[in-house]
């Protein structure tokens, strides 16, 4: 009885924010479903951006529900430090992993291309002209002329001068 007297103020915001986050998820959802149908989206980059976006929901609810609880801020302030710094150092590694999916992010919003555009990457050493044929979270797939098939990351496509080209590959053959 005494858990319930003590706790029920914990209990109450914590029943409050479980009502926020689900609430938040469903509207997060709807309106970048929304958005992707009145942009004309792809539909798997429509979920890979929401699952992003949800998980983000969850990191903030938990922070809160830590609050909630009343750890102390310096054991929070402790404990977010190692994780990130073992985070920190494991991601330095991966940073490309991680440009790639905020690139990946970034391309869905602002939407420069969409499959079936041809391109031209203007890259000194290797300029590459193709088609996209699909776009992921951490790469685009592309095609060239002579059907040679490229997986071009996703950050690179942001380091790049990038030209949208007026024509589409055709195939048929050509004859002087």
């Amino acid at each position: 009885m005494n858990f319930i007297k003590d706790f029920a103020m914990e209990a109450v915001a914590t029943g409050i924010l479980m009502i926020l986050v689900i609430t938040s998820r469903i509207i997060i959802s709807k309106l970048v479903r929304r958005f992707a149908r009145t942009t004309h989206r792809i539909e798997h980059r429509t979920n890979l951006v929401i699952k992003y976006m949800l998980l983000l929901t969850t990191i903030l609810a938990t922070i809160a529900l830590i609050i909630i609880w009343g750890v102390q801020t310096n054991d929070i302030i402790i404990a977010i430090s190692s994780i990130t710094t073992v985070v920190g150092v494991a991601m330095f590694a991966q940073w490309s992993i991680l440009s790639n999916i905020t690139s990946g992010i970034i391309l869905f919003f602002s939407f420069p291309f969409k499959i079936g555009d041809v391109i031209r990457i203007h890259d000194k050493d290797f300029p590459i002209e193709a088609e996209i044929e699909d776009i992921r979270a951490f790469h685009v797939a592309l095609k060239t002329k002579e059907g040679e098939r490229i997986i071009y990351p996703n950050n690179l496509l942001f380091q790049k001068g990038i030209a949208i080209m007026k024509t589409h590959f055709e195939d048929h053959e050509f004859v002087d």
